[in-house]
């Protein structure tokens, strides 16, 4: 048999099986499982090069016989090695980090890492892990504090107090006056303004299930003092009612009337009066 025929020969039969290898790997590629031994780019390489250097030796004269089968196997060896080389699968890429997550990082299907309070700041920077919903904060991932109290701006029913001035668990320096919680003339009755204050005073109390607290109802001088302190015990008791119809547990609050009492402004002016008709909110020990 010729030179030339017995080395297509070889080479043919090495490229079939070259094939074979380069098949499995592309077929698995998308595989978890290790690869088979013949599917290394190795051995793929390996029989690239035999397969080469048989093609390059068949082909050349008898004077370049040796160097025909050398660059046919350096060619051969470095095509094989590419055919079966399994390309590693692309991993997924975080559409909003706007970089690369750092090693270790947990991450969701997306390759995103993990926001578990979903406050828009990722787990490995959160300072503040589970924060309520809907709350915001700021960059470190914890409840905003714009007067820097201590309690944050969701719980806090005094949001501006000085800087530096000490606070109770409400976040007030002293007892807060419920601005504009009117009653019905001459009644405990609250008004639909009112309600919607209180609305805002019960979602801050129950971000807040820690604070109790004290309502008091005051009055001015007009009429008589058992009835000014019975309109005012009535009207602590409707705020109490209502609150705890937005779900703020009764056993948190309790309510006082104190009727003309303790009045802020004077009473001899209808400007003083309204200002002693009033609901306060307070710290109960």
């Amino acid at each position: 048999m010729k030179k030339s025929t017995t080395g297509l020969l070889i080479g043919s039969a090495l490229m079939i099986g070259l094939s074979g290898c380069a098949t499995s790997a592309s077929q698995s590629s998308g595989s978890m499982e290790s690869d088979a031994w013949y599917q290394s780019p190795f051995v793929c390489a390996v029989a690239g090069g035999l397969i080469g250097g048989g093609i390059g030796y068949a082909t050349s004269s008898d004077s370049d016989e040796d160097k025909g089968a050398a660059i046919g196997s350096t060619a051969g060896a470095t095509i094989g090695g590419m055919l079966c080389a399994n390309p590693k699968p692309a991993e997924p890429q975080c559409p909003t980090f706007g970089g690369t997550v750092p090693a270790g990082v947990a991450t969701d299907s997306e390759g995103c890492p993990l926001d578990s309070d979903g406050d828009g700041v990722y787990d490995y920077r959160d300072q503040c892990p589970g924060t309520p919903a809907g709350v915001e904060v700021d960059g470190k991932g914890c409840p905003l504090d714009s007067d820097a109290d201590g309690v944050p701006d969701y719980m806090d029913q005094c949001p501006d107090t000085p800087a530096g001035a000490e606070v109770n668990a409400l976040g007030c320096v002293d007892d807060l006056v419920l601005e504009d919680v009117n009653f019905e003339f001459d009644s405990a009755k609250l008004t639909m303004g009112a309600e919607s204050i209180l609305s805002d005073v019960a979602e801050k109390l129950a971000a807040n299930p820690e604070a109790r607290v004290r309502l008091e109802g005051h009055t001015d001088s007009v009429g008589s003092d058992s009835y000014n302190k019975d309109l005012s015990q009535r009207r602590a008791d409707s705020v109490k009612a209502y609150l705890a119809s937005e779900g703020i547990d009764t056993n948190r609050m309790t309510a006082i009337g104190y009727g003309e009492e303790q009045p802020i402004a004077s009473n001899d002016t209808e400007a003083g009066r309204a200002m002693n008709r009033r609901v306060e909110l307070g710290e109960w020990e």
